[in-house]
């Protein structure tokens, strides 16, 4: 789970400085306030650790990726390309790590459950991305990695040594050479193995690095747009890894689960069972319909599906083609939050489009069910009052602690943006509401009210 986020010049924000991430997080703000580069950012580090090309410092997707931002000249703040980009992500592990010296396998060099990584990319005046620093930081030590400051643009290895156990790496007889350039934006290139003889657990850190954003219980993203519904669904057995950008692929994550026989806990009000019952169980507690199910369209079974529901209990069966489309829209965020592997990272865009409102304050008891059964972090940008409203309900209810949770207004200023932190108390008030979060909404009361006692008065 990330836990913590700083960054640098990229899209519209200078700098965020030690941003909270929790269990569920939550940003909000108006259009263009830069709700969704936070997101992008993650994006574009997934992306990267993804490629395939090991000299590609950043990955800036293309109009099939997840973020698709261009290049360095429009990604950093302001398109100041002189600028660097930097961020520092910190983030909590599944189990603890423990490294062991080379020399003495009894003796422990370093050992905890949390890691730090840091990096600053520049861009020359040839339109090339370098790595000017990168820097892991765990149980207590630094290790760090920095490009030398001559013409030459070699790279030079640099370790703030741990004070306590004295730890020193032991260089390698033989003639010392420079280091090439990192891996990507975040690995030490295998020439530090090469040099050092007790360097060897920098690809374990390197490796936790891509586990956050790829492993199994990596980031898993559902975009803002979903695909309409159809008629029927083919499935050839594949296990998705996630729903797809659009939400293309739930009706396979579905039939994967039901093969898998995947079982969801029972929680509070809600019994425990398959994922399908699961989903049937929120989608019918939404008020969306009363049932649903998946079944092959030939009786004798094949690898075309339909996806059929019934409105209420009297209502016979119907295609999900043949109901309102937000079962169609909140479907596929459902499935993800019970379908992705435990200790999972997902990245919501604006789940609540085209719900009703009493769906989208609903759409917070499905994140928070989710975070307790399925030990999952939600990371999430959304506009939606209704949302925002359950979630301090709950916390004053006592289903979720104000721990659990970190919500943020992006504020869109003259030159950059500004996150500010909404303080929730125990009772779940936010005790520094922005003007006008969700609009003027006392302004357009007053406004109502003065426009009505005018018209009566010109009527009469």
């Amino acid at each position: 789970m990330i836990t913590q986020l700083s960054l640098s010049n990229f899209k519209l924000w200078k700098k965020i400085d030690r941003m909270r991430l929790a269990p569920i997080t939550g940003l909000f703000g108006s259009n263009s306030s830069g709700k969704t580069s936070i997101l992008q950012l993650l994006l574009m580090i997934k992306q990267t650790v993804e490629s395939t090309d090991r000299l590609q410092v950043l990955d800036f997707g293309n109009d099939k990726s997840p973020a698709n931002l261009g290049s360095f000249g429009e990604v950093v703040f302001s398109h100041q390309s002189m600028e660097k980009l930097k961020w520092n992500i910190q983030w909590k592990l599944p189990e603890s790590l423990s490294v062991k010296d080379p020399a003495d396998e009894k003796k422990i060099l370093f050992a905890g459950d949390e890691i730090g990584f840091s990096v600053e990319i520049a861009q020359n005046d040839k339109k090339r991305l370098s790595v000017e620093h990168l820097s892991y930081s765990f149980g207590g030590g630094d290790f760090s990695m920095r490009q030398k400051k001559d013409r030459t643009k070699k790279y030079s290895y640099e370790l703030n040594e741990n004070p306590t156990d004295q730890f020193r790496f032991t260089r390698n007889v033989g003639r010392s050479w420079d280091l090439s350039a990192p891996v990507k934006c975040y690995g030490f290139p295998n020439e530090v193995n090469a040099r050092y003889q007790n360097a060897g657990f920098l690809s374990d850190l390197q490796l936790e690095f891509e586990r956050l954003f790829t492993g199994t219980t990596g980031i898993r993203y559902l975009g803002p747009l979903r695909e309409y519904p159809k008629r029927q669904y083919p499935w050839s057995g594949t296990e998705p890894v996630d729903m797809g950008l659009r939400g293309e692929r739930v009706v396979e994550a579905i039939l994967a689960a039901r093969e898998s026989n995947l079982r969801i806990p029972r929680s509070k009000g809600i019994k425990g069972g398959t994922l399908e019952e699961r989903v049937a169980l929120w989608l019918q507690k939404l008020n969306l319909i009363h049932s649903f199910h998946v079944e092959p369209i030939a009786k004798e079974g094949g690898n075309i599906y339909r996806v059929k529901v019934q409105r209420n209990s009297n209502s016979p069966e119907v295609l999900i083609t043949d109901v309102g489309f937000g079962v169609s829209q909140i479907l596929p965020a459902i499935v993800l939050c019970y379908y992705a592997p435990k200790g999972s990272i997902i990245i919501l865009e604006q789940p609540e489009i085209h719900l009703h409102p009493a769906v989208q304050a609903g759409l917070a008891d499905v994140f928070i069910d989710a975070i307790k059964m399925r030990d999952i972090q939600i990371i999430f940008e959304s506009h939606s009052e209704h949302l925002l409203k359950r979630i301090q309900r709950r916390i004053a209810e006592k289903h979720i602690t104000s721990e659990e949770v970190a919500l943020y207004f992006c504020e869109a200023n003259h030159d950059d943006s500004k996150l500010i932190p909404l303080d929730m108390d125990l009772f779940g008030n936010i005790t520094n509401w922005p003007k006008d979060f969700f609009g003027d909404q006392f302004g357009e009361m007053a406004a109502t009210t003065k426009a009505a006692m005018k018209r009566k008065v010109e009527e009469k």
